[in-house]
C-alpha cells in the first residue's frame, strides 16, 4: 500500500462497485431480518400507491361520468357523439321518475339507457334521484382513498423506523470497526496520514454509508416494484397508449448512463477535497502558536483559500452534473405526459379510451417518472457512498497492524509457554538496524543486553536514534534487520498488547486525555481502589498538586492536559505509570522543560518508579546518566561505547568529550 506524506488524497484508479457493495452488505448481514420486513412494508406501500389512481379511474368512469355509447347513437352537431346514461331499473325511485316524467329510454330489462339529451332536460332533483347511487359510489371511493392514504402513512412510518434503525446500527458497527482498526495500526501509519484525513473517514465517510443503507436499499426495491407495477397496470388499461408513453424510456436510460460516470468522478473529487480541508484545519489548530508567533496567518490563509477554492470547484462540478441531469429527467417526464394527453385525448374523443382511463394514465405517468427521478437521486447517493466506501476500505485493508505481524508460531509460544514471560529477565538488541525512510538508516547494527532490575542510560547527540530504540522496543516500529529478544524470544513472536502490558514510558512532553485526573491515572490499569490510588499519589509525589486542583482527582482536564503545567502533567503521567505497575520503565528525558523545584519532585517520583524495575533512561543531561548502572553511548546511529560513568570517563572517549563540552 502506498501513502503520501502531504494533504493530497490518494485517488483510487478503478471502480470496484460490485466488490464494494458485497463488502458493505457484510455489515448489513446482522440486520437482514429488519431489511426483510422493510422490503415487505415497501411492497405493501407500493401496492397502495398503485391502487390510488386506479380507484380514481373507477370513480370517474363508473360514478362521475358513467356514459355508455351505443351503435344507435348518432353524430350530433359539432361532431360530438352523444352518449347514454345507464340507470338501474331495480331502483323503484328511478322507475317512478322514468314513468312520471315520461322520459324516453331504451329498456334493457335490468337497466335503462337514457340519452344525454333527456338528462339535460331534467332538473336537479330528478338528476339527484337518477344518480344517487353514483353519489354514493363517489363517497365510497373517496372513503377508500382516505383509508388507503392513512394506511400508507402508517406503513411508511414503520418502514422508516425499521430502515433508520438498521442504518444507524450499521453505521455504528462500521464506525466502531474502523475506529478499532485505526487504533491497532502501527505508529508509522499515523506519520504518513494526516489527522484530518482519518477524522473524515470515521465521520463524514461513515455518514455517507448511513445514507446508502437507509435511502438506497429499501427505496430501490420500492422504486423497482413501483415501475414494474405501473407498467403492468398501464398495459392492462390500454396497451397502445402504454407503448406510446414508453417511447421516452430509452432516452432516460441513455441519460442515466451518460451522467453516471461524471457523477462518480465529481463525488470522488469532492470527498478528496473535504478530507484535505479537514487535514489543513487540524494542522492549523495544532500549530496555531507557531503560526501566530511567526506571523504566518496570511500565508496560511492563502494556502487554505486555495484548497477551499478547489473544494468549491469540485462542488460546482457536482452541482453542474445534477443541474443538467435532474431537469433532463423532468423534461422527459413532461414529454411522456404530453404524449399521453395528445394520444389519449384523441382516443377519448374517438371513444376508444374512457376519461377515467386517461386521468389514471396521466397520474400513473407522473408516478412512473417519480421513481425514475428517485433512482437517479439514489444513484447519486450510491456514487457518493461508493467514493466514501473506497476510502474506508483503503483504511480497513491496511493490514500492517503490529498484532498481525505476530505469526501463528508467536501466539503458540505465548499460549504454551506463557510462564516464560511472567517476569522479564532480559532484553537484548541483537544487530538491530532501522530507518524511518528506506536507505536512510537511523540505527546501524546495534547490540546490547539489559538484565532484570538493571538501570541503563542511553546518551548521545540529538538525532542519533536514542528515542528510536524505545520505539523499537515497544514495537511502534519494526527493525529493518536484526532482532530484539525478550527472555531469549523474539518480540515479533509476541503480540504487542501483551508485550506493552509489561512496560510503561514517561516522555518529555507527556500526553493527558480529556477527562478527570482520576481517569487519566487509571488508564494505566482498570479497577484501582481508593486506597491504591492514595498510595499511587504518594509514591508518584503528586498528591500536593492534585489536592491543589479545584476538584482534586475529579478535576476535569482539557485535551492534552493543557489546562495544567508541563511539570504537573509529568507527575500525573508518572502516577499513570505507577498504576500500570510495569516491569520495564522507559524514561525519555522526563525532567526536561520544568523548573528546579518541579524537577526535584519529578526526580523523587522517578526514583520511586524505577525502584526494583528494569529501567531505560534517555538522558540528554549527563547528570541523569551518572546514576545509571550502565551507560550506552550512541553516535550517528551506532553504539560506540558502553560502561559505567567512571569507566567511560577513564576511557577519555566520546562520552568523556560530551562531559567536557
Amino acid at each position: 500500500m502506498r501513502f503520501n506524506y502531504g494533504y493530497e488524497e490518494e485517488k483510487p484508479g478503478r471502480n470496484y462497485d460490485l466488490n464494494l457493495l458485497k463488502r458493505l452488505f457484510i455489515f448489513g448481514k446482522p440486520y437482514k431480518l429488519l431489511f426483510f420486513w422493510s422490503v415487505i412494508l415497501v411492497v405493501s406501500i407500493t401496492l397502495l400507491d398503485l391502487s390510488l389512481p386506479y380507484i380514481t379511474k373507477i370513480a370517474i368512469d363508473r360514478y362521475i361520468v358513467p356514459r355508455e355509447v351505443t351503435r344507435e347513437d348518432i353524430l350530433k352537431q359539432g361532431g360530438n357523439k352523444a352518449g347514454s346514461y345507464r340507470a338501474s331499473l331495480s331502483d323503484p325511485d328511478v322507475r317512478n321518475l322514468l314513468s312520471k316524467r315520461n322520459i324516453k329510454f331504451k329498456d334493457k330489462e335490468t337497466y335503462a339507457l337514457i340519452p344525454a339529451d333527456e338528462i339535460r332536460k331534467m332538473d336537479k332533483e330528478d338528476i339527484y334521484i337518477l344518480r344517487k347511487n353514483d353519489l354514493k359510489g363517489v363517497g365510497i371511493a373517496a372513503s377508500i382513498l382516505l383509508i388507503l392514504v392513512i394506511a400508507g402513512f402508517c406503513l411508511n412510518f414503520f418502514e422508516t423506523m425499521l430502515i433508520e434503525y438498521a442504518g444507524q446500527m450499521i453505521m455504528h458497527d462500521l464506525r466502531m470497526r474502523l475506529f478499532k482498526h485505526i487504533q491497532d495500526l502501527p505508529v508509522p501509519f499515523f506519520t504518513r496520514n494526516p489527522t484530518g484525513r482519518l477524522v473524515t473517514r470515521v465521520t463524514s465517510d461513515v455518514q455517507n454509508m448511513h445514507e446508502f443503507f437507509t435511502s438506497v436499499i429499501a427505496f430501490v426495491f420500492k422504486d423497482i416494484f413501483l415501475l414494474a407495477g405501473i407498467m403492468i397496470v398501464l398495459i392492462g388499461i390500454n396497451w397502445k397508449l402504454a407503448l406510446a408513453s414508453f417511447t421516452v424510456i430509452p432516452f432516460v436510460i441513455l441519460a442515466s448512463f451518460r451522467f453516471s460516470g461524471r457523477a462518480r468522478d465529481a463525488f470522488r473529487t469532492l470527498r478528496i477535497k473535504i478530507a484535505e480541508i479537514n487535514s489543513r484545519i487540524a494542522e492549523t489548530i495544532g500549530g496555531i502558536k507557531v503560526i501566530q508567533l511567526f506571523g504566518k496567518e496570511d500565508e496560511n490563509y492563502e494556502r487554505f483559500k486555495k484548497l477551499n477554492h478547489e473544494n468549491y470547484i469540485a462542488g460546482m462540478e457536482q452541482i453542474r452534473v445534477l443541474a443538467v441531469f435532474m431537469p433532463l429527467i423532468e423534461l422527459l417526464g413532461s414529454v411522456a405526459v404530453a404524449l399521453v394527453i395528445f394520444y389519449g385525448g384523441i382516443s377519448v374523443l374517438d371513444e376508444k379510451v374512457t376519461l377515467g382511463a386517461l386521468v389514471a394514465f396521466i397520474s400513473y405517468m407522473k408516478m412512473f417518472f417519480r421513481p425514475i427521478r428517485d433512482i437517479a437521486d439514489k444513484y447519486n447517493i450510491l456514487q457518493n457512498a461508493m467514493s466514501s466506501a473506497e476510502r474506508i476500505f483503503i483504511i480497513l485493508d491496511t493490514n500492517d497492524t503490529n498484532d498481525s505481524k505476530a505469526g501463528e508460531s508467536g501466539y503458540s509460544v505465548l499460549s504454551t509457554d506463557r510462564h516464560k514471560f511472567d517476569t522479564i529477565k532480559s532484553v537484548e538488541f541483537r544487530n538491530v538496524s532501522f530507518g524511518y525512510v528506506p536507505e536512510e538508516e537511523v540505527l546501524s547494527n546495534i547490540s546490547f543486553e539489559i538484565k532484570a532490575g538493571e538501570k541503563i542510560a542511553i546518551v548521545g547527540p540529538t538525532g542519533t536514534g536514542k528515542t528510536t530504540l524505545l520505539n523499537l522496543l515497544t514495537r511502534f516500529y519494526e527493525p529493518s534487520s536484526g532482532r530484539i529478544l525478550i527472555n531469549g524470544t523474539g518480540i515479533e513472536e509476541v503480540p504487542p498488547s501483551f508485550l506493552r502490558s509489561k512496560m510503561a514510558i514517561v516522555m518529555q512532553d507527556s500526553f493527558l486525555f480529556s477527562g478527570t485526573v482520576r481517569e487519566n491515572i487509571a488508564r494505566g490499569k482498570n479497577g484501582i481502589k481508593d486506597q491504591d490510588m492514595d498510595h499511587i499519589m504518594d509514591v508518584s509525589n503528586c498528591r500536593e498538586i492534585i489536592e491543589r486542583l479545584p476538584q482534586g482527582l475529579d478535576t476535569v482536564l482539557s485535551e492534552g492536559g493543557k489546562s495544567i503545567s508541563s511539570g504537573e502533567r509529568q507527575l500525573i503521567s508518572i502516577a499513570r505509570a505507577f498504576a500500570r505497575d510495569p516491569e520495564i520503565i522507559m524514561l525519555d528525558e522526563a525532567t526536561s522543560y520544568v523548573d528546579s523545584e518541579t524537577e526535584r519532585r519529578i526526580e523523587i517520583a522517578l526514583n520511586n518508579l524505577m525502584e526494583g524495575r528494569t529501567s531505560i533512561i534517555i538522558a540528554h543531561r549527563l547528570m541523569t546518566a551518572q546514576r545509571a548502572d550502565r551507560i550506552i553511548v550512541v553516535n550517528k546511529g551506532r553504539l560506540i561505547e558502553s560502561g559505567t560513568h567512571e569507566e567511560l570517563v577513564r576511557l577519555k572517549g566520546f562520552y568523556y568529550m560530551l562531559n567536557n563540552v
